[in-house]
């Protein structure tokens, strides 16, 4: 793989038991990060959590937060998640107005910026502005419920936005049907960071899935 990295693996809390996010967060104190997906409804048709939840988990979790937004205005809400703690935002290509603007607020805020793409999204439009992201999200499934299999269709656009990262310092994220029988793929493809739900959160030992699919994602990579 290009610019190969050590993967790293963000277990998603949407497939956790939101009843008792402080628990779950412990089983995965091992991941790199926890992907916290913050839907609104309108963007898509999920309605999951919000800043004041972000905020409350920022502290109590043992690992820095991922949050993933899947809103609409992420224009004028991104930034508060980044002041708020988060170690990365991302936001959508698609709802927002200003994304280099936006990515610049939310360094300036502390986070690390991305930028996510939905399955039918190219890369190609956004090649020029990468420099201004700390990581691109490739949807591997349609966002807005968890659970979904993983779409093989999506692994050129991932080989066309590795191609396209090149040697910058920006790292390439998949989140959808991630799981031990899918993740080598996208590996291979040139993503590495891998954000997993079921297949973390399904387990009866969550911290051994992260280590067995981080494993993985690294044998992938060194092929």
């Amino acid at each position: 793989m290009p610019n190969a990295r050590t993967p790293q693996v963000n277990p998603s809390i949407l497939s956790a038991d939101f009843a008792n996010l402080q628990a779950e967060l412990a089983r995965i104190a091992n991941a790199d990060a926890a992907h916290v997906d913050v839907m609104d409804g309108h963007f898509v048709p999920n309605l999951t959590l919000g800043l004041p939840i972000v905020e409350a988990l920022q502290k109590v979790s043992p690992v820095p937060l991922d949050c993933h937004l899947m809103i609409e205005a992420p224009d004028r809400w991104a930034p508060a998640y980044a002041e708020a703690g988060a170690a990365g935002v991302t936001f959508h290509a698609e709802a927002a107005m200003a994304p280099v603007k936006l990515a610049r607020e939310i360094r300036a805020a502390g986070g690390r910026a991305g930028i996510a793409l939905r399955p039918a999204t190219p890369i190609e439009p956004f090649v020029d502005l990468l420099p201004e992201f700390d990581m691109v999200l490739v949807m591997t499934v349609e966002p807005g419920f968890g659970g979904q299999s993983f779409l093989d269709v999506t692994l050129p656009k991932i080989r066309r936005a590795r191609a396209a990262i090149g040697d910058l310092d920006v790292r390439l994220q998949v989140d959808g049907g991630v799981s031990a029988s899918t993740i080598e793929r996208a590996a291979e493809a040139g993503a590495d960071v891998f954000v997993a739900g079921s297949a973390v959160y399904g387990a009866a030992d969550a911290a051994a899935a992260v280590d067995e699919l981080r494993d993985l994602a690294a044998g992938a990579c060194r092929h």
